[in-house]
Order: C-alpha cells, then structure tokens, then sequence
C-alpha cells in the first residue's frame, strides 16, 4: 500500500504538535514497521529543512532530513509534474504539485490534516484517523 505523506503529517511528528503528533505518529510506525510504503514529495524535504533548521537549529534539522530519507521513498519532481500541477484545477500550487508527484510516483493514497485543499485530487485523500480506521477496518475484513 503506497502512501504520500502530506508536510503537515510530518511536522505533526517531528514538532509534536499536541493532538496530531499521536494519529501521524502511528502512521509513521506503521511506514517503520514495512506495513505501508511511505512516499513524501521532494519539495516535503526541503520545506522540512527550511523550518526545522530555523525552529530546531541546523544540526537537528540535518538528522530529522537523514531520518526521512531513510524511511521514505522520495517522490520526485520534475518537469512533468510541475506541468502537471501548472494545468491542474487546484488553488493551491504547492499541493498541485504535492499531488502530481504523489500521482508519478505510484502513489494510491494521500494522507494529509488538510483534506479540502485536495477536493481535486484523482487520489482517495484521508486525515490521519481517517486513515488509521480505513487501515483497522481492512485488518478486520480481510
């Protein structure tokens, strides 16, 4: 099952943002533990950089970037998906782009707390708990 993680799910974990941090940090255990394959876009590690370097400082931010890259698979941007998201109806350019990449790279799932800013998405799109029942409801079933 291959999920693209949203940034916002991220620093839920990494800043551990009170009432977020424990739906995202079970997904994340989850992407750990080969359960699901984790994808967070090429713009996601930079983003993360830029703002865990400046709330977190340099050195906490280069180990929190060698974290996740060694859990995820990186979905690329490129051209392609730039186009993509350019053309696409989303109002919002870096989730179009977010999107795009989740959709090159194979993704089949979006997880983010921001749902309706994906009301456009050709991907099935969840909030964290969303996911997390969908998840326990498939166990159950299958």
């Amino acid at each position: 099952m291959k999920v693209l993680f949203d940034t916002n799910v991220i620093f839920d974990v990494l800043l551990d943002r009170e009432s977020f941090a424990d739906d995202a940090s079970c997904l994340l255990s989850k992407v750990e533990r080969s359960e699901i394959t984790g994808f967070i876009c090429a713009t996601t590690i930079t983003t993360i950089h830029y703002l865990a370097t400046k709330a977190l400082g340099a050195h906490t931010a280069s180990r929190h970037i060698d974290s996740l890259l060694f859990l995820f698979v990186i979905a690329p941007v490129n051209r392609l998906v730039l186009e993509g998201a350019a053309k696409s109806k989303f109002n919002d350019f870096e989730d179009a782009v977010l999107h795009e990449s989740a959709l090159h790279a194979g993704a089949r799932y979006i997880v983010t707390r921001n749902s309706v800013d994906f009301k456009r998405s050709q991907l099935p799109v969840f909030e964290p708990r969303e996911f997390i029942n969908s998840l326990e409801s498939l166990k159950n079933n299958g």
